[in-house]
């Protein structure tokens, strides 16, 4: 089979490609991305669509990259195919995020790829990895403790997220070996370029390349087609977890304010590899990149939802794992928390009118008993307005706070109904009381007291309406 039948049965197969649209194509100079633009230029009319080259400098090859962005910049002006050829200090980017130079490198390359494709209306960019490049991910994911999920290697096509927007990379050449791309260059008299970091030892990429896979193969000849065949196994198996975790998720997860709550409930009934696949969903929800997370951190993460409340664990790209009765969350900082705001003072209330606090937002008014819709507790409160009276305040919790619930026949220290209530540990000092100097008569968000119930007798009811920071 003629190598450009090949690739496209590849892309049908693994529906890379949908017709009428534009594809960036990531043109590094080398055979691989080379061989990658040539082959789509030749059968584009086929699949009907427009090719734009993107090629980045890094700014680390000196006059090197300079010679290689000009071989470039010629080569698609051959092709007769537009590009977007320029440079950034990756250098100084890895410095200053603090990153090694091969992850400052992939995070620069693809953001510049997202770029590139949002100027061009693009939704797809095609890279030049090969079967070689799985083989050595796969292996770099054994070596970094990813995880059976790692064993997959790298997909077909694979959705990056980024704060402009998302990108559908695709792999077209997933399906050749680096020999055969090296052929191809040759059978059509390219003349890619040599990039000599490849060859240097200080990147684990290249230590795999050059020592750990012909020391592999001495032990099996085959290595890397066993790899290859283990990938797609995995691969497969990932996918039916994948889809497990989907008709579950609705039960289990539930997105807002920039997080995601779990049910513990729901998650303890769920089998440990269903247990592991959705807590990966969970991040890569989140993070959208999984390049920091390890088997590890899925495993902390199972171990963590049988923890009892108000436990915290940290996870990588600042995300952290917290705790509840009921549920855990997974945010960055609180911001599942409905009460992210602290204050040490206390406020009076505008009665009637909106008192704004520290990002709340308290609204009141006072109607008849007969025109008051009496509801639950909440974020919404309908009190006595004879038994709280005029002068209200709003603070937060002090030592030796006592409140009496709505319901019951007495006092009962704050602390406790807090612990009966299972509000989170991390919560509870920043919950805003509705208080007079004497009595505690609302714990927003939970419950009224006794004493400030609405009764047959009671001729004026004031209504409450508490709008947190995250609202």
């Amino acid at each position: 089979m003629a190598l450009a039948d090949k690739v496209l049965q590849f892309i049908k197969e693994h529906s890379l490609i949908s017709g009428q649209e534009t594809i960036i194509v990531a043109v590094s100079g080398g055979p691989d991305s080379v061989c990658l633009l040539h082959l789509l230029t030749t059968v584009r009319e086929k699949l009907g669509i427009e090719l734009h080259a993107a090629y980045l400098n890094h700014m680390l090859r000196g006059a090197e990259a300079e010679a290689e962005a000009a071989y470039v910049r010629e080569f698609v002006h051959a092709l007769d195919t537009p590009s977007t050829i320029e440079a950034f200090d990756v250098a100084s980017y890895s410095r200053e995020h603090h990153l090694s130079l091969e992850e400052a490198a992939r995070e620069v390359r693809y953001r510049f790829f997202s770029q590139v494709a949002k100027s061009w209306g693009a939704k797809r960019a095609a890279v030049g990895h090969t079967a070689a490049d799985q083989v050595e991910t796969i292996l770099l994911h054994l070596i970094r403790g990813a995880g059976t999920r790692g064993l997959s290697g790298m997909r077909p096509q694979a959705l990056y997220k980024y704060r402009q927007g998302e990108l559908i990379v695709i792999r077209p050449l997933l399906c050749l070996s680096r020999e055969e791309t090296e052929a191809y260059c040759q059978e059509h008299n390219l003349t890619p370029q040599r990039d000599s970091s490849n060859l240097s030892l200080s990147y684990l990429r290249n230590r795999v390349r050059h020592e750990l896979l012909p020391l592999l193969r001495d032990y099996n000849p085959n290595i890397d087609h066993a790899l290859l065949r283990t990938a797609a196994i995995a691969s497969d198996e990932a996918a039916f977890f994948e889809q497990q975790v989907a008709e579950v998720w609705s039960k289990v997860g539930q997105e807002g304010n920039g997080g995601i709550a779990l049910d513990k409930r729901e998650f303890f009934t769920l089998h440990p590899a269903l247990k592991r696949y959705l807590s990966r969903e969970v991040l890569q929800v989140l993070l959208g990149d999984m390049k920091d997370i390890e088997a590890k951190h899925i495993e902390a993460m199972k171990e963590a939802l049988s923890w009892e409340a108000g436990k915290k664990l940290s996870l990588p790209q600042g995300l952290t794992l917290t705790t509840e009765y009921d549920r855990c969350l997974i945010s960055r900082g609180n911001s599942l928390c409905p009460f992210p705001a602290l204050w040490d003072d206390e406020y009076p209330l505008n009665i009637p009118g909106e008192t704004v606090i520290v990002g709340w937002r308290v609204i009141s008014e006072i109607m008849p008993r007969q025109a008051a819709e009496i509801a639950a507790d909440g974020f919404d409160a309908w009190v006595d307005f004879e038994a709280v009276g005029e002068n209200l305040v709003l603070r937060t919790r002090r030592r030796g706070d006592r409140f009496q619930p709505y319901g019951m026949n007495r006092a009962k220290k704050l602390q406790d109904f807090m612990v009966d209530a299972k509000i989170p540990q991390f919560w509870r000092d920043s919950i805003p009381l509705m208080c007079s100097s004497e009595e505690i008569y609302w714990v927003v968000g939970w419950r009224i007291s006794e004493k400030a119930k609405v009764e047959e007798k009671t001729e004026q009811v004031l209504h409450l309406k508490a709008i947190p920071p995250c609202l």
